[in-house]
């Protein structure tokens, strides 16, 4: 069924792709079924470079030194200082995630697409698409690898732990609504908290399941990983949004490195 549900996705995409309307600073109006590999190159790097994906995975890898993943996993479910109790983590880590796409919808109806009418639909219908798109990427990504690589869960439930599906899919529709808000004119400040509060919902899902016993902690971590870089892949490759980017380099230095990061806009 879910592997339907993302045919049918791509299907619409590339149907809608042939009423795309020019660019028009609209969100939702330069959707394209047809980047071309420049931008697709451009997309990849934007999301291989974003500290929201490479930074999770680097977490995740630091974890495996001294069993350290295992003790938190141990310590959250066995004291669980912010939900109380397993089940009521459990609970509160589909609300969230409900939440996360929420959010997503939010920012899909306030971000601007010119008046309402025809071509506002057929925006919002196009740029929903991208998101949906996107979102069925991650998750279904996140399934074929939690079905493959067979870890068995804190609590022993099943053999799906790696990596979490919950926080997959809150972090693929909070980055999202991030991505789609960047849109909207508005105080610097303002965006910074938005931007914190969203991020912080996908946290917060993310602890849930490990207060919950459904994961450890490197299995949300690769999870807001991969969450983020379909989210940020997309968006760049198929909306023709802001494209950001991102140079990283490490310099060896006396006793250690130094890592740089610059970014830079511009039309994608």
């Amino acid at each position: 069924m879910r592997r339907l549900r993302a045919a049918l996705a791509l299907a619409a995409l590339a149907l809608t792709g042939c009423a795309t309307l020019p660019a028009n600073g609209n969100w939702g109006g330069n959707v394209t079924v047809r980047p071309g590999w420049a931008r697709l190159r451009r997309a990849a790097l934007s999301a291989v470079t974003d500290p929201w994906v490479w930074a999770p995975l680097a977490g995740a890898a630091a974890l495996q030194a001294g069993n350290l993943d295992h003790r938190l996993s141990r310590w959250g479910r066995t004291h669980t200082p912010i939900f109380g109790s397993n089940a009521n983590a459990t609970r509160w880590s589909y609300r969230l995630r409900s939440a996360s796409v929420g959010m997503d919808i939010a920012a899909i109806l306030f971000a601007p697409s010119g008046r309402f009418g025809k071509s506002w639909l057929e925006d919002k219908a196009k740029g929903y698409l991208v998101n949906l798109v996107a979102a069925t990427t991650a998750i279904e990504s996140n399934t074929l690898i939690s079905r493959s690589v067979h870890r068995e869960r804190p609590n022993h439930a099943n053999d799906h732990s790696f990596p979490s599906n919950h926080t997959t899919a809150s972090a693929v529709y909070t980055r999202l609504a991030m991505l789609n808000l960047e849109q909207i004119p508005m105080d610097q400040g303002v965006r910074d908290a938005l931007d914190a509060g969203l991020h912080g919902l996908t946290f917060a899902t993310a602890w849930a399941r490990i207060e919950g016993g459904w994961h450890y902690p490197s299995d949300t971590l690769f999870g807001m990983a991969l969450g983020n870089f379909c989210a940020d892949f997309f968006t760049r490759a198929f909306m023709g949004l802001n494209d950001p980017r991102r140079l990283v380099a490490f310099s060896p230095l006396p006793g250690g490195g130094l890592l740089t990061f610059s970014l830079a806009l511009g039309r994608g």
